[in-house]
């Protein structure tokens, strides 16, 4: 009896796009760079330099050796603060950023390294499938 007048709503556009995945792939699927990240600040002095807005960004804290983001050339402890053209202000944007509409297609991502913007082409893959327990 706890729950009554409770109600969970999904937006119709995300149900029509997961409907739409789920018809055409049999799942949801999502575009992967191979890396872990969290958000964390960027300093006003090095967003001034690189002519960038950010206050944060996604940092990068691990890589997978062969995956996209690290063949493209980044490193751990880059600062994602842009990709595809998009700011990019922490893990949350940059997992929605990763759609299935970027799968298979190069794009840029601009990161900061020790204070300088720098500019890589990576091209996200499908994430694979979660395996079952």
């Amino acid at each position: 009896m706890g729950a009554q007048g409770i109600c969970f709503a999904v937006a119709s556009n995300t149900a029509q796009f997961v409907l739409s995945e789920l018809i055409q792939h049999g799942r949801v699927r999502r575009a992967y760079i191979g890396v872990s990240a969290q958000t964390t600040a960027v300093p006003r002095r090095h967003a001034r330099v690189a002519g960038i807005e950010n206050s944060s960004g996604a940092m990068i804290t691990a890589l997978e050796p062969k995956g996209s983001a690290a063949l493209a050339g980044l490193m751990t402890l880059d600062t994602i603060v842009r990709a595809d053209g998009i700011p990019v202000t922490g893990v949350d944007d940059l997992i929605r950023l990763l759609n299935s509409d970027r799968i298979g297609r190069p794009i840029a991502v601009d990161v900061l390294r020790r204070g300088i913007l720098r500019r890589f082409d990576v091209t996200p893959l499908e994430r694979p499938a979660a395996r079952a327990a």
